[in-house]
């Protein structure tokens, strides 16, 4: 039986957005190369599978160094700072549940694609179980906006535990993690039209920030 404490009010979605363009600020150069490290290898393994597609199962990487870059936003979400060595720490403690959340969501997209397109061809008698495919997806791609957060805070912690936690605040607060990641995904949209890649603009790692703010902390922040 998984316990899960009762989640404390957090703070407001303006708020979180507000700190967490502080936290970019002050920690940049470093945010800088995490998401470089990032985005520069998954454009290096899309540019080998344009000549081979076996290429592909190379993105199996992209999970341990999304954990790497999600745990430095916890660690400056919970103290303030961070070091290149608590980098390394944080994928080196982090790497195999990386592994897991990448999973995951790969095989959310795979399902909701697949299962979009099936029922995309069945005609306007399916298409209001196409648009309920979308919907589960946005319900799925919120719960991990705080699944990975939880997750990493502590890669000793059983997986299922975070995994309900998430679940507990997404319940609890699902307008709020509605807003949060509508925002979210105009700066990513901003960012691609901007720059084209967000390889230039570090909007993953400024999600990854807002992401561990709105997850993290459990009373309204205060200036420090």
């Amino acid at each position: 039986m998984i316990s899960v404490a009762e989640p404390v009010p957090g703070p407001g979605v303006g708020e979180v957005l507000r700190r967490a363009v502080r936290d970019f600020y002050e920690e940049s150069w470093r945010l800088v190369l995490l998401n470089s490290a990032l985005s520069a290898y998954v454009l290096i393994v899309l540019a080998i599978a344009a000549y081979s597609p076996l290429a592909l199962l190379l993105l199996v990487g992209v999970g341990p160094l999304a954990a790497m870059l999600v745990s430095a936003a916890v660690i400056i979400v919970e103290t303030g700072s961070l070091t290149f060595v608590e980098t390394a720490q944080g994928l080196h403690r982090c790497w195999k549940r990386g592994l897991v959340l990448g999973a995951t969501v790969a095989l959310g997209a795979i399902a909701t694609v697949t299962a979009f397109r099936f029922y995309g061809r069945l005609g306007s008698a399916a298409w209001p179980l196409a648009v309920l495919v979308l919907y589960l997806a946005g319900i799925f791609c919120l719960y991990q906006l705080l699944l990975w957060p939880y997750a990493v805070r502590s890669c000793r912690r059983p997986l299922r535990e975070a995994a309900a936690e998430a679940g507990v605040e997404l319940v609890h607060r699902p307008w709020a993690v509605t807003r949060l990641g509508l925002a979210l995904l105009a700066v990513n949209l901003l960012g691609l039209v901007a720059a084209v890649l967000p390889l230039l603009t570090m909007t993953i790692a400024y999600s990854a920030l807002a992401a561990a703010r709105f997850a993290l902390s459990p009373v309204p922040l205060e200036e420090h």
